[in-house]
């Protein structure tokens, strides 16, 4: 699904380099099926996210989703929940990992970070997914508007056995954010419930935070961080943080999983102000993919997945690292330039051991 924006730039980009880490560790290559969503399927189809569209994924494991340009969209399409969204909500796509690791060629605030943000994607503070119906969010009356935050138990510990899962092949520490000095009851229970998990983990190290206090901790020593657990919107604002930290948005990459499928998507929007001028940086849609490839391989016992995806991520590391960057990492190649180079490099490089911030580490 290409989206809006920059999404017929970055995806096309993404899937050229999943052809080529494919190709080069002889795995079965892709068959490509464009499915309509955004803008332009508004125009065609009368919805931004087409029935036809939900009911293609609904018999896939995983797929790529560009970025989505909702707030321009013309109503009711924009008032309602964004493509990406009721994607997340229709197929309970509860996990949204988002790495961020800065780039060795860089232009990172934070160097040495290397951190992955674990989001809870189904409740929280966000209205528009936390209900089986309508929203958590209402006006009783035209001056006064409510919003509700929704926790349950089932939802944090899953979230929570994500985040320690992943600590496991990472560096055994997990940081759990959440306001439970003031929210004592919803966020409360969020801190309760991951250090109740944590309790069958024990060779992994848990702290915790204040989400105010996170956010300077995170700017301060980003590189003390491992992996950090978070309700869903805490969750967002830190991944954009981080993001920034590690380099640009434009290299946060991300997929949201449930145990039976995978989306592939850039933390990033739309860009619309660069749209088709050649400046969009998709190194986080390609990163994403990479993701998607080895979820895939992970769930399937697929090997080939595995080492494609591996392929992916030491790609565009080395074209970063050889000096081939766009604009916003302090470079001056276009989108097309970038993606030539990483192929390149895929098809070229040798495969080093997996980096574990990837969906494999997803239980």
């Amino acid at each position: 699904m290409l989206g809006d924006g920059i999404g017929p730039e970055i995806v096309p980009a993404s899937v050229r380099v999943v052809d080529a880490a494919l190709a080069a560790v002889g795995a079965d290559a892709v068959d490509w099926q464009e499915l309509p969503l955004g803008a332009a399927a508004i125009e065609e189809h009368g919805s931004a996210i087409p029935p036809a569209t939900v009911e293609a994924l609904a018999g896939l494991d995983g797929w790529l989703l560009g970025p989505h340009d909702s707030v321009a969209y013309p109503e009711p399409f924009r008032s309602q929940l964004n493509p990406s969204g009721t994607l997340r909500k229709h197929f309970d796509l509860y996990a949204n990992v988002r790495p961020a690791r800065a780039f060795e060629g860089g232009t990172a605030i934070a160097p040495d970070a290397d951190l992955v943000i674990v989001r809870e994607n189904t409740e929280g503070f966000y209205a528009d997914r936390n209900t089986f119906a309508g929203t958590g969010e209402y006006m009783p009356t035209p001056d006064v508007a409510i919003c509700m935050g929704i926790f349950t138990r089932r939802a944090v510990e899953r979230i929570a056995r994500t985040a320690f899962e992943l600590a496991r092949r990472r560096r055994n520490r997990v940081t759990i954010v959440h306001k439970a000095n003031v929210l004592r009851l919803t966020s409360g229970l969020f801190k309760e419930v991951c250090l109740e998990v944590a309790a069958g983990y024990p060779d992994v190290t848990v702290d915790d935070f204040h989400i105010d206090a996170m956010t300077v901790h995170l700017v301060r020593r980003a590189v003390d961080f491992d992996v950090v657990v978070a309700e869903n919107m805490f969750g967002d604002i830190l991944s954009d943080l981080a993001g920034e930290l590690a380099g640009s948005l434009g290299i946060a990459p991300s997929i949201n999983a449930s145990d039976e499928r995978c989306m592939a998507q850039a933390s990033h929007g739309s860009a619309p102000d660069i749209a088709g001028r050649g400046l969009a940086n998709p190194i986080a849609m390609i990163l994403s993919s990479g993701m998607l490839l080895d979820w895939l391989g992970t769930r399937h016992g697929n090997p080939r997945l595995v080492e494609a995806a591996v392929r992916v991520e030491d790609g565009v590391r080395s074209a970063v690292r050889s000096g081939v960057s766009t604009r916003d990492l302090g470079g001056s190649a276009s989108t097309d330039v970038f993606t030539d180079a990483v192929v390149s490099a895929v098809g070229a490089g040798r495969s080093t051991n997996p980096i574990p911030t990837t969906e494999s580490e997803l239980p």
